[in-house]
């Protein structure tokens, strides 16, 4: 953990704002904790965090319009975020991990806890994904689909090109890595984010809807290549060919 990541906190109350502060200076960050979206632009301009603890309720534009309008602008689409929501609002934390979100944590919470899923989150920010155990292939091909690693680059049956973000590109080459597997929900989160699905937990869900979402535009017409295995998780229903 170095000392030069930086963590950006924007937290309305004055008690949890100063603890979390206290903190995470006292396991290794700087840290930056704001009380409002107003300011938090001037900091980000001044000083670009490594990652951004959000709170969603707070005063004037809250987390949620704050995590959309962020992901929104190429210069902060990148920085990870991890939102902190009401432990009722399963919406908020629904809509959060839509909006682009990396992560959640409903409150009251173990600050413990927010250490350690800021530390997943920047392992994961730091690492680029790979597919693992075919160093050989520059390009996966799987139902007329092909999938350039070096670029990439998603382009559909009919040659039209599909961008991916890099949450949907990570998601995408775990089931290109398990063709025809299927995989449940926990070792999705632990190949995705490190660690287990929590009970209830719907993120997961929401980023392969989202992928589903993505090849239904390039394949309007094709089957639906990510099946839901009820009970159990999910799976590619393709074969998966390397291409070198």
């Amino acid at each position: 953990m170095s000392a030069k990541e930086t963590i950006l906190v924007v937290e309305d109350d004055d008690q949890t704002r100063e603890l979390l502060q206290d903190y995470l200076q006292k396991n290794g960050f700087a840290c930056i904790a704001l009380p409002d979206g107003e300011e938090l632009w001037p900091s980000i301009n001044e000083h670009m965090p490594d990652l951004l603890v959000l709170d969603v309720m707070l005063p004037g534009d809250d987390g949620l319009t704050l995590c959309r309008n962020l992901r929104a602008d190429p210069k902060t689409a990148p920085l990870p975020i991890i939102m902190l929501t009401a432990r009722t609002e399963e919406t908020d934390r629904i809509i959060g991990l839509e909006m682009g979100a990396d992560d959640y944590l409903p409150k009251p919470f173990n600050p413990r806890e927010l250490l350690a899923r800021i530390s997943s989150v920047l392992r994961r920010a730091r690492a680029e994904p790979v597919v693992k155990g075919r160093p050989a292939a520059k390009a996966l091909l799987f139902a007329d689909w092909r999938l350039d690693l070096a670029s990439r680059r998603l382009t559909a049956p009919s040659g039209v090109l599909i961008s991916l973000s890099k949450k949907e590109y990570a998601l995408l080459t775990i089931f290109l890595n398990n063709p025809q597997e299927v995989l449940d929900r926990d070792r999705i989160m632990n190949a995705y984010v490190g660690r287990d699905a929590s009970p209830f937990e719907r993120g997961i869900d929401v980023q392969i809807g989202r992928l589903r979402k993505r090849l239904r535009e390039g394949n309007p017409d094709g089957p639906e290549l990510i099946a839901t295995v009820w009970g159990q998780g999910y799976m590619l229903d393709c074969p998966v060919e390397e291409s070198a």
